[in-house]
């Protein structure tokens, strides 16, 4: 990660779970960080923790469904840092509506977070690499195991199905980089059950312990961050396209 230090990353959903763990451990390892999230105070507090670190955090209110918001972070980022080197798009949400039975506003809600959002942000990250010269930066896109396999429970059916496409997007990003003749890399990193809030506002509190509960133990959103920081390690010729972890006891 040596190479990576004084270089400037932009991590979405920072301010809980996995995105809070990789920001802060990216400040750990020397970058400048942008860290996004429709609520701030959290990477704020993180902020004055790491103010002595080797890098540094910077917090911008952004909901990655709206455009010109994404489009406003950027200009900001662009115009502060003139750059960017690493885009994590950790941002994503889920509410427990079944395919039957679920609401369309909500299933909209789903979609702008977790694919347009995704796409929008991912786009404007590549255009901002290229037109500063980082012909070896790298995307993060963060999916999930409900990505590549069918889901037992109904509420996560919808779920899964933009997971799916982010699945689809990866691959699609990077052949079009390919074409490009970038050395931009992107990859996947795509989690089992991880013990974060994110569960718990998807499926409601009481259902969310029933589900930790059922396995030994959890993934914690710092072994997620560790996955992250394993594909950036990787040489410029290795391209790790997709991570898929789950705890050693989780069945599906």
């Amino acid at each position: 990660m040596e190479r990576w230090r004084g270089r400037t990353a932009l991590v979405t959903g920072a301010s809980s779970g996995i995105g809070y763990a990789v920001a802060k451990r990216f400040v750990e390892h020397g970058m400048n960080v942008f860290g996004c999230s429709r609520n701030i105070q959290n990477i704020d507090e993180l902020s004055k923790t790491v103010r002595c670190g080797p890098g540094s955090l910077n917090a911008i209110k952004c909901d990655v469904s709206n455009e010109d918001e994404v489009l406003a972070m950027f200009a900001k980022i662009r115009k502060e840092q003139g750059r960017l080197d690493v885009c994590v798009n950790s941002a994503g949400l889920s509410h427990g509506e079944p395919l039957l039975s679920g609401t369309t506003e909500k299933w909209r809600e789903i979609l702008n977070t977790n694919v347009i959002g995704l796409c929008i942000c991912t786009r404007e990250a590549v255009k901002l690499m290229r037109e500063s010269g980082v012909d070896n930066g790298h995307i993060i896109l963060l999916n999930s195991r409900a990505g590549h396999m069918a889901q037992p429970r109904s509420t996560i059916h919808f779920y899964g199905a933009s997971k799916y496409a982010v699945t689809a997007v990866t691959e699609g990003f990077r052949r079009e980089l390919r074409e490009l003749k970038s050395g931009i890399r992107i990859t996947g990193v795509s989690p089992g059950l991880v013990e974060t809030e994110f569960v718990h506002r998807a499926m409601g509190q009481e259902s969310g312990e029933a589900l930790y509960r059922s396995l030994e133990k959890c993934l914690t959103a710092d072994d997620i961050a560790d996955s992250v920081i394993y594909a950036l390690g990787a040489p410029d010729h290795v391209q790790v396209h997709d991570i898929l972890i789950r705890p050693t006891d989780q069945a599906y």
